[in-house]
């Protein structure tokens, strides 16, 4: 079992840290949001007051950040992660951020002597809390097998998809796809309903036949009951947008689709929706048809 410092226990992090805890890690968290200290040590987890503190002793550092400045900031700046965490530690971010700063991120690494791993998640918080994230690794392979107890604590399925970037790259492709499935439901919805079908019998039938889906599957009964509690917010959804069409731009690929995708986040961010789910995506499309409540 390896000795670990967790870096950000927000709704995703939080419960990852726990199960680390469950799987007989010492995990030392360290995170803005005190109130999830609570939860790490009713499970048998320790509580640092800074950075230096939650990984003066690590094998591991993970992170689990909200975007590429603060990643970078925890890990790059003066009191961070390869100021104060001993030599040769390895650190997985589980973050969703721009491929060029997690190959930023492990050259300066290498350079300090650390090893890292680009390791985001695609599950949302139910996959958080039930341990059966989907994980894509990018770094060596080396690195990679050192972590796979890491990952089988948190995930279901992990996969080594190529260098260091490379799990952000596949990230960005998970967001795009995700983010048009919940367009295309929620228009299939908008759909049946102003045609007078009963939307939740009918995605039941969807879900059984070659449309289904892991959303159809998970979110089609909150999505016809207008819930939208977020498990991953619209405004966490529109960063990741701006990480395929900037991963677009560079690749110089045309992704007309994405484009498209992009254009009705951003709308849902615009019209006050982003602390919503992003299955929210359905009042976007209401609201193109004047049939918001």
């Amino acid at each position: 079992m390896s000795r670990i410092g967790f870096i950000g226990l927000g709704i995703m992090g939080s419960p990852m840290a726990s199960h680390l805890v469950k799987a007989g890690h010492e995990v030392t968290g360290y995170t803005l949001n005190t109130e999830a200290y609570e939860r790490l040590s009713a499970d048998g987890g320790k509580t640092a007051a800074s950075i230096a503190e939650a990984v003066a002793d690590a094998e591991i550092v993970i992170t689990m950040l909200p975007n590429h400045p603060q990643v970078e900031k925890v890990v790059l700046g003066e009191d961070g992660v390869f100021a104060h965490a001993p030599a040769g530690a390895l650190l997985i971010d589980f973050s969703t951020i721009r491929p060029e700063s997690s190959i930023a991120i492990a050259e300066t690494g290498a350079r300090a002597g650390y090893r890292v791993l680009d390791a985001p998640v695609s599950g949302g918080q139910a996959g958080a809390e039930q341990g059966v994230l989907s994980i894509m690794v990018g770094g060596d392979d080396a690195d990679f097998a050192a972590a796979t107890p890491i990952f089988e604590a948190v995930g279901k399925t992990f996969i080594h998809v190529g260098p260091h970037g490379a799990g952000q790259v596949v990230k960005a492709a998970n967001q795009l796809v995700v983010g048009g499935t919940y367009a295309l439901v929620a228009e299939a919805i908008v759909l049946m309903e102003a045609l007078g079908v009963d939307a939740g019998k009918g995605l039941d039938v969807l879900a059984g036949g070659l449309a289904g889906s892991r959303i159809l599957e998970l979110k089609r009964t909150s999505m016809v009951a207008r819930e939208f509690a977020p498990g991953f917010r619209i405004d966490l959804h529109h960063k990741d947008m701006g990480i395929v069409s900037d991963a677009a731009r560079q690749a110089e690929v045309a992704l007309p689709v994405s484009g498209l995708v992009a254009s009705l986040i951003a709308a849902g961010r615009a019209q006050g929706y982003g602390s919503l789910d992003h299955s929210a995506l359905l009042k976007v499309i209401e609201n193109l048809n004047g049939r918001g409540a």
